[in-house]
């Protein structure tokens, strides 16, 4: 016989409840509906699924041997009911999102663990690059969303909601021969900077683009490297550095008339002319929230 999912659900009850006049409570039913039914369950079977010998209902052997499935597939069922309903609801196959690498240690991977909660269907695909090029996938249309740092002027292309900000740190290596020199602008500009960049065109903004000579990478993690080489300077995120500093293998950049910290907006941005699908949406909330707390 091919069990269906309301036999199931009502088999799982009684084992839950411990009879059948409180199985019948819990599912809304008459406890002789729920009686006969499990009866019928029972002959379709051609197995015994309850003790009724006893004042007390006892699931027999079989029973606890059929419930590890039978639970398994009520779930199955119930994560397909809700999949469903949201796709129709205009949840998107696969969100995409897309980040800059100095943002990789903002904590948006607890809106996403919170979101895979509601949405365990969804399928998601996270990329990092170079904030310029995180902007050009978003206008091919290859990403949904872009995790970026404010941008210097507006694309009326685009749609982006303000999601708190993001402290960098002039950082140096001790060995570096100016480390722990306290530095004027013109002695700074001179120094070599590490960016997280690709290309001329990605570190044209002048609130990141200090020195005069620049060297490129195009992630956080290798422009770090590079610094505790003693190669130059960068500005990183805090969340980075923090321990780093705190434990004497960076230092900042020492400064007499500036100061050596930066703090830029993070945005979420995406195409106006592209509906946002249910996740997007939901994630873009999750992650307000986030900053909210």
């Amino acid at each position: 016989m091919a069990l269906n999912s309301d036999q199931l659900q009502l088999f799982l009850a009684v084992l839950d409840q411990g009879s059948f006049s409180a199985a019948a409570r819990a599912l809304g039913r008459v406890p002789s509906a729920v009686s006969m039914a499990v009866a019928q369950m029972e002959a379709e079977l051609d197995l015994q699924l309850f003790e009724r010998s006893t004042r007390e209902l006892r699931p027999t052997e079989v029973a606890r041997a059929l419930e590890p499935q039978a639970r398994q597939l009520v779930g199955q069922l119930g994560r397909l009911q809700a999949h469903a309903l949201a796709l129709h609801q205009g949840l998107e196959r696969r969100l995409t999102l897309a980040i800059a690498p100095e943002l990789l240690a903002v904590p948006w991977a607890e809106a996403l663990a919170a979101l895979a909660q509601e949405f365990p269907g969804l399928e998601v695909e996270l990329r990092s690059a170079p904030q310029a090029e995180v902007l050009r996938l978003l206008h091919a249309g290859s990403v949904d969303l872009a995790l970026v740092f404010e941008r210097v002027g507006f694309d009326e292309r685009e749609s982006f909601e303000e999601l708190g900000s993001e402290l960098l740190r002039a950082v140096i290596a001790p060995r570096h021969p100016l480390a722990g020199q306290a530095l004027r602008q013109e002695q700074w500009v001179e120094l070599r900077q590490i960016v997280v960049a690709r290309g001329e065109a990605a570190a044209e903004d002048p609130r990141v683009l200090v020195s005069r000579q620049v060297w490129r990478t195009d992630s956080h993690l290798a422009s770090l490297s590079l610094v505790q080489a003693g190669l130059g300077w960068a500005f990183l995120p805090q969340r980075l550095v923090a321990p780093l500093l705190a434990s004497g293998q960076l230092l900042l950049v020492e400064l007499e008339n500036m100061s050596n910290e930066l703090r830029l907006w993070v945005d979420v941005v995406w195409r106006h002319d592209r509906p946002l699908g249910l996740g997007a949406r939901r994630f873009i909330e999750l992650m307000r929230r986030q900053v909210g707390r």
